[in-house]
């Protein structure tokens, strides 16, 4: 007997065959399509950040001769220094200044003697304003102002005679003046004034068959390397103990000379040196005035004169006692308000 085999494909089995088949093809038919995205080239290029410049801090620049007294520069030095940390400003204290230090962003400028050319620095750097202090021979004008010397030779001079006879033994004062000077007979005659307004007749103890004050006229025309020649008539001949020096006399040669025979000194001017017989200085009050003169070089309102009250500076107080100063103080004050007369006509 034969085995009947079994079909490898039953009529159920090619229906189920065909079943998956079709599944197979329905599936494949709701399968999505995945849209492959098309890149378009483009020119544009991609922007860079803006770089913004840092604003330059604008700069103050206060110009000191190398061998003014320690103590006068360390002033001088806070006031501007104060000056430029209030307005936001940066600071910086040099000794001499030229145009290749005039960088951009200076704003202001200012200058004791001597001139390192102010005309000139001011003409290279238009967008600062420059103060020159005490310097001679400028005219304010354009971006540079002037703080300058008093035109008035006989306060000063009256105040040192007043300070002369309170600090002198016996009265024994001199005045060195230039020749054919008109306003340096006005300072010796408000000199002696100011002597007379604190001690009368001013009569020494000791006779003696002179006045004081004692005076000496310098030729214009003399070699200022003997003027020590003139001053040592006053010291040795006419025993003279104090000295009033017109401003155009003393120069930094003679004040080593004078200091070194123990005279002492009184002047209008600012000492440049170590003086250890140096009373007092009767100048402008520079330091205040700096100060009244600051908004206007902030804003750049430059080419002033600025004006100043004389004020007494650099003072001895061995040789000028606080009580002392303080009464010279009050007849300059007194003497600058028109409560007290130089006798001198202006």
């Amino acid at each position: 007997m034969h085995q009947r085999r079994t079909p490898l494909y039953s009529k159920n089995g090619y229906k189920i065959l065909w079943g998956f088949i079709l599944l197979a093809t329905l599936t494949n038919c709701a399968l999505p399509t995945k849209a492959v995205p098309t890149l378009i080239p483009t020119d544009t290029p991609t922007p860079l950040p803006t770089l913004t410049p840092t604003p330059t801090v604008p700069l103050v620049m206060l110009v000191l001769p190398v061998e003014m007294d320690m103590d006068l520069s360390n002033l001088y030095q806070k006031t501007v220094y104060d000056l430029a940390q209030g307005a936001g400003y940066r600071y910086q204290v040099r000794n001499t200044l030229t145009t290749a230090d005039l960088e951009p962003a200076l704003k202001i400028v200012i200058v004791l003697p001597p001139d390192p050319g102010m005309s000139e620095l001011a003409a290279a750097a238009p967008q600062a304003q420059f103060l020159a202090v005490n310097i001679p021979g400028l005219a304010a004008g354009g971006n540079l102002s002037v703080l300058g010397e008093s035109s008035q030779p006989d306060i000063p001079a009256f105040t040192a005679g007043y300070i002369s006879a309170m600090i002198t033994d016996d009265y024994h004062t001199g005045i060195l003046i230039p020749k054919d000077d008109t306003d340096a007979q006005k300072a010796l005659t408000a000199f002696t004034n100011g002597m007379e307004f604190y001690c009368g007749l001013c009569n020494p103890f000791f006779y003696v068959s002179w006045e004081y004050p004692q005076y000496v006229e310098i030729p214009t025309d003399e070699d200022p390397a003997r003027y020590g020649a003139y001053a040592d008539f006053l010291i040795l001949q006419r025993k003279v103990r104090t000295v009033y020096l017109y401003p155009s006399i003393a120069t930094p040669d003679l004040l080593a000379y004078l200091d070194s025979t123990g005279i002492l000194m009184i002047s209008p001017i600012d000492p440049q040196q170590q003086l250890r017989s140096w009373v007092a200085s009767i100048r402008p009050d520079v330091l205040n005035a700096i100060q009244t003169a600051w908004l206007d070089l902030l804003a750049g309102n430059g080419g002033k004169n600025v004006a100043s009250l004389l004020s007494l500076t650099n003072v001895n107080s061995e040789l000028l006692t606080p009580g002392k100063q303080r009464l010279a103080e009050q007849v300059l004050d007194d003497l600058q308000a028109g409560f007290i007369a130089s006798g001198v006509n202006p």
